[in-house]
């Protein structure tokens, strides 16, 4: 019995459970779900990764723990209003080996085949150079089960900007089943998401013209005019993460663990809590006596020439405040550990947020601006990115549940859809006017 032969070990939805369906594939952690959500739309994810599973049932979103490559198709006949998918995308995404452009022929062989009724998957999956590429065909299976019964009404699909020419085939072939189908590239940047992510779209209605969702957002500020409403300037990470904002301190969090929950590998050893804040990515002091208080689970080297005391302190104790004479620090995020990482101010939106193992971590870079009098800026700290900040910058809400350790974590929100673009992308299918302003787009 070969192994899209075998039953897939999960449990399934009985029939007429579900009417108006919306079938999330790849589901994630719930980066499509969380607009759904809040729009009391009825969803189910299939997701394997069993992190995402936990945190999705912390969130209450109706998941279904199972290989999709495994699980049959039936089951959601005569229910399903829209189909999402977002493919793993290691296999073709830059942060990894790009084996996913090297077996593309498989898989545009494998959709097409599986468009035709023809499951050729086991074949193909045995000529690919990684297991996961052909996982991107997957959505096809699905799509050509359910259009015998005309669903789904909609369809919308997600993935990094290689997989745009194996969209444009998926859309071909839609097109000869009645859909309207557009793809391309967005930036949701454009969209208010404090990120320069680019990502390959497909979008598809069998009731209205597909076409991409309006910006909201542009690099630079777009007054309005009789032509049209006019752009807001690009989110940037500070106003994103509330840095810098009247009674909304820098977030606090001590040092405590790599990926996996072991040493921290940075030479400070320490995130630090800034007290005060101004404009442009410069925390400093706000006025005589007041100052920036650092505190530290320990302290790390060199500390004494760097802030100029010689008090020895208990590793858990506050560092001394500092007033007149601080340092103040300017602020940028690198995206990950490679050469060419791109590094941001904060004062602008991310780049590529990369996570899942140790060479794309993204990092908090801190470096003093320089002294007035003798123009040495001092040393430059290297700082992990928390997990609630790097959701913040996906534009997941605050306080949601990521589950299992840091590194499962950053893993999830990493390979994410942001909920603030999914918004964008589902509303005209579900009959959503979003605007700047509304409440979906808040964090």
């Amino acid at each position: 019995m070969s192994r899209f032969e075998r039953r897939a070990g999960a449990g399934r939805l009985r029939a007429g459970h579900v009417n108006g369906l919306v079938l999330d594939l790849f589901a994630g952690p719930g980066g499509w779900s969380v607009p759904l959500s809040r729009w009391s739309v009825r969803e189910v994810g299939l997701e394997w990764d069993e992190w995402a599973c936990r945190t999705r049932a912390a969130a209450r979103l109706l998941t279904i723990r199972t290989d999709i490559a495994l699980y049959p198709t039936w089951v959601f006949s005569g229910r399903v209003l829209g189909l999402i998918a977002s493919p793993p995308c290691q296999a073709w995404s830059m942060a990894g080996k790009q084996l996913g452009l090297v077996d593309q022929p498989l898989v545009h062989q494998a959709v097409a085949d599986l468009a035709a009724g023809h499951d050729t998957r086991e074949r193909l999956l045995s000529a690919c150079r990684d297991e996961r590429s052909l996982l991107a065909a997957e959505p096809m299976r699905y799509l050509h089960a359910l259009n015998s019964t005309g669903e789904p009404e909609w369809v919308a699909m997600e993935e990094v900007p290689h997989v745009l020419p194996l969209w444009k085939q998926y859309a071909a072939i839609l097109r000869t089943w009645g859909f309207s189908v557009w793809t391309g590239i967005l930036n949701a940047a454009d969209y208010g998401v404090p990120q320069t992510r680019r990502r390959a779209i497909l979008l598809a209605s069998r009731v209205r013209t597909a076409e991409p969702p309006s910006p909201t957002h542009a690099r630079t500020l777009e007054p309005e005019t009789l032509f049209g409403p006019g752009r807001e300037r690009w989110v940037s990470m500070a106003e994103a993460l509330g840095w810098g904002a009247t009674n909304r301190p820098v977030p606090t969090v001590c040092a405590g663990g790599g990926p996996g929950g072991g040493p921290e590998p940075f030479p400070s050893g320490s995130r630090k809590a800034l007290a005060d804040a101004r404009d442009r990515g410069a925390w400093t002091r706000q006025g005589p006596g007041t100052g920036i208080v650092l505190k530290s689970r320990r302290e790390g080297s060199g500390w004494t020439e760097r802030h100029g005391t010689r008090e020895n302190r208990p590793a858990d104790s506050p560092a001394p405040t500092f007033t007149a004479e601080a340092h103040r620090w300017s602020w940028s995020l690198r995206s990950n550990n490679q050469a060419n990482a791109t590094v941001r101010s904060i004062e602008e939106p991310a780049g590529t947020l990369f996570f899942g193992h140790r060479a794309n971590e993204c990092v908090w870079v801190a470096e003093p601006l320089p002294d007035e009098t003798s123009g040495d800026s001092g040393p430059t700290e290297s700082i992990r990115i928390t997990a609630a900040e790097a959701g913040a910058l996906q534009t997941f809400p605050t306080a949601y549940p990521w589950q299992g350790n840091k590194g499962q974590q950053f893993s999830q929100i990493g390979n994410a859809v942001p909920p603030r673009l999914a918004a964008h992308l589902l509303a005209p299918h579900l009959g959503k006017t979003l605007t700047r302003d509304d409440f979906i787009l808040a964090a």
